[in-house]
């Protein structure tokens, strides 16, 4: 026969549980200041764009996919504000006169 006492095996069992989530919670809370830390340096880099009526702008379109390649310019424009909305996309005029958004 097996000569082990289940009691203790079992208060063994619970303390490695709260070990195991004690080390999850440090890992936890480490992600989120690498996090933290990481947005904040990304953020400092970003430059604020104050756009006016009457300005020039080019337009980025990411999902232009016609010609793949190096030399194929995903930049469209330019574009001159006529109506300005702070965080809606702005209504732009073309060099021909045609309206855009």
């Amino acid at each position: 026969m097996l000569n082990f006492d289940i009691k203790a095996a079992q208060e063994r069992r619970v303390m490695n549980l709260f070990e195991l989530e004690e080390i999850r919670m440090n890992a936890y809370e480490n992600s989120m200041i690498y996090k933290m830390r990481t947005k904040a340096a990304h953020d400092k880099l970003i430059r604020l764009k104050d756009f006016k009526v009457g300005d020039s702008v080019l337009l980025f379109n990411s999902k232009l996919r016609l010609f793949p390649g190096k030399l194929r310019s995903k930049w469209s424009g330019p574009f001159k504000i006529m109506k300005f909305y702070p965080m809606d996309p702005s209504l732009c005029s073309t060099k021909r006169g045609r309206n855009s958004q």
